[in-house]
């Protein structure tokens, strides 16, 4: 029985624990006046994580740092002015489809994703580099602004040279690798919604500092289970110590109290344990043991057996249930004496009456979840027989993880696409139980290697391998599920680039009041990229239904049912922006230069003030 505390609340263990659920990174560990450790603030990190600028200020404490930290967690906070540019002639469906694959540095378009799916994830899965020494490419300069570091964390630089992979003859080698995923792990916890998960594939490599960032980022409480999945069957006798075997999946929740585990389907094994010699009608069952320990008194009595045998526990234990209540269990036939009436007594448990799934545990065995090299000979199967994928993920794995914790509306990322696994297995999941299951596909475009047999057949980057293996994989998947008629197989491709507006500066000189109206959008942008961006900025699903309609011969686009309207056009006259007020958006954007004169600006607002007040009104 617990003591009453006999005081009041302790404000600032309140406090504490109110900036540990905002900033689980910082809490850290310290000595108080007793010698004992204790929770506390690190003040420093908290400084960081409010400030556009770089904090100094270390202090000794336990912590888990490398160099260069601060300025990863500057880079997680920082702004990104980038947008995102629909392609039309890349995509499959795209009027229709609820999927995205998008290109570009994955930081980069995180940010922007947050504009957009704050909160709204179900579950992330990512099989990021596992930094064996040239397995990714980087960029260690961040000194850069955001916008120098998206287009340079490509491929090149400049002058066209090819970024460096992280060898181990590089002095910074886990600080690197550290730097690249810390601030991307940082920025994707904002997208999970408050039961979602993350899984994060890792070797042995880097699963120690991996454990670390997300212990610091998603808290300790919130972690889930470190999975061993057995990847290999097979030994390479080549070793000279021991042939690896496996991999490690981690799996942490957005808030572990929301999290709901779905569990894995019981296999034919599991249920063939369930039998009805008796006929009962409540169908089949099993018998589990009907005593328990320690001894408590008033379960401790003797049975008679339907044989007249009378049986009392084994020493130290009691039965299940009191007297009473085991003699209402006989009388309903859950008590199984065995064919001949002489057996110790076992409860029945039906089939009927139990969860209809099991726990996981830890051990994922090839044998239920596919190993690499199966994957790799199914991908290759999937491409006609052509490899062109190193260590691809099953699918049977990846499907596994969205199983376990996502329901059939959830929206599924992957931030390190790759060969694009995980579409394939939402997309394999969604044809076997009926879901609708969306996901979003994030891939840097680094060129294949020119001998390569990738390159040769003409994929110049990941991203079209990936692009091919969605479009190859969901026609089988259609030709194996005709019952599948509503599958979204489609995927809108949109791609990370600078800012649609031009970065104009005017001295006083040059500034005159036509400078004010001039044209700020570049000229290589269209309407929908305009749109797009203007969805970014809003917050509206990057899948919304859009539409393309004309009033007044101008161009209009309506998105979601004309929850926004855009116009874009130039010369757009009073008849086009009465129309537009009388739809009655949320919200509606133009261009600041798209009026067709003075007398429409003067008339603009008391249009919409008349047909439509509480649209939203921006202007580009």
């Amino acid at each position: 029985m617990d003591k009453l505390n006999m005081q009041t609340t302790n404000m600032v263990d309140e406090n504490i624990k109110r900036i540990g659920e905002l900033f689980p990174n910082c809490l850290t560990e310290r000595l108080n006046d007793e010698g004992k450790p204790e929770v506390a603030i690190d003040f420093d990190q908290l400084r960081q994580e409010l400030s556009k600028n770089i904090v100094e200020g270390p202090e000794e404490r336990y912590q888990f740092t490398w160099p260069d930290k601060r300025n990863a967690i500057r880079l997680a906070n920082a702004p990104t002015t980038d947008t995102l540019r629909p392609c039309r002639e890349e995509s499959v469906n795209f009027d229709n489809t609820q999927n995205l694959y998008i290109e570009g540095d994955n930081l980069q378009v995180l940010k922007l994703l947050r504009e957009n799916y704050l909160g709204k994830v179900k579950m992330i899965y990512i099989d990021p580099p596992y930094n064996t020494g040239n397995d990714f490419v980087y960029n260690d300069d961040f000194s850069q602004s955001s916008g120098e570091y998206v287009h340079n964390s490509g491929q090149t630089d400049e002058e066209g040279n090819r970024l460096v992979t992280n060898t181990e003859s590089n002095g910074r080698f886990h600080t690197d690798w550290l730097n690249m995923i810390y601030p991307r792990l940082k920025v994707a916890k904002d997208l999970l919604s408050e039961d979602g998960v993350i899984f994060i594939s890792m070797d042995d490599n880097e699963i120690k500092n991996l454990k670390n960032i997300c212990d610091e980022i998603y808290g300790e409480s919130n972690f889930i289970a470190q999975v061993v999945w057995e990847r290999a069957y097979s030994p390479v006798n080549l070793k000279k110590h021991f042939s690896e075997s496996h991999d490690y999946i981690l799996c942490y929740a957005r808030q572990i109290d929301n999290a709901i585990c779905n569990g894995l389907p019981k296999t034919a094994e599991a249920l063939d344990r369930y039998k009805n010699p008796d006929n009962d009608p409540r169908g089949p069952w099993k018998s589990a043991d009907a005593t328990v320990g320690p001894v408590v008194n008033d379960k401790l009595y003797p049975v008679t057996l339907p044989s007249g045998r009378v049986v009392y526990p084994s020493s130290g234990r009691c039965w299940l249930y009191t007297k009473s209540r085991f003699q209402e269990m006989v009388a309903d036939n859950r008590v199984w004496f065995g064919s001949d009436g002489n057996s110790v007594p076992a409860i029945k448990k039906f089939a009927s009456e139990v969860r209809q799934t099991m726990t996981p545990m830890t051990i994922w065995k090839y044998t239920e979840v596919g190993h690499s090299q199966e994957a790799a000979l199914n991908l290759k199967k999937l491409f006609e027989n052509h490899d062109y994928f190193d260590y691809p993920k099953p699918v049977e794995l990846i499907k596994r993880c969205i199983a376990l914790y996502s329901s059939k509306e959830s929206i599924i990322i992957d931030f390190f696409s790759g060969s694009a696994t995980t579409a394939h297995a939402v997309m394999q999941l969604n044809a076997e139980d009926g879901g609708k299951r969306k996901f979003i596909m994030v891939q840097l475009p680094e060129a294949t290697d020119e001998k390569s047999e990738a390159y040769k057949a003409g994929y110049k980057n990941i991203c079209e391998i990936g692009k091919e293996r969605i479009l190859r994989a969901g026609k089988k998947i259609k030709e194996e599920h005709p019952e599948a008629k509503d599958l979204d197989i489609g995927f809108r491709v949109l791609k990370l680039d600078s800012s649609n507006m031009e970065d104009i500066y005017y001295t006083p000189a040059e500034f005159s009041q036509q400078t004010l109206f001039a044209n700020n959008i570049k000229e290589d942008r269209t309407d929908e990229d305009l749109l797009f961006q203007s969805m970014i900025d809003l917050g509206i699903s990057l899948s919304a239904n859009i539409e393309k309609t004309e009033i007044a011969g101008k161009t209009v686009w309506s998105v979601e049912d004309n929850f926004l309207l855009a116009c874009f056009d130039e010369d757009v006259n009073e008849t086009t922006i009465t129309e537009i007020a009388k739809a009655q958006p949320y919200y509606f954007i133009m261009r600041d230069s798209s009026l067709a004169n003075d007398n429409v600006a003067d008339n603009f607002e008391q249009i919409f003030q008349h047909y439509s007040k509480d649209t939203i009104r921006r202007i580009l």
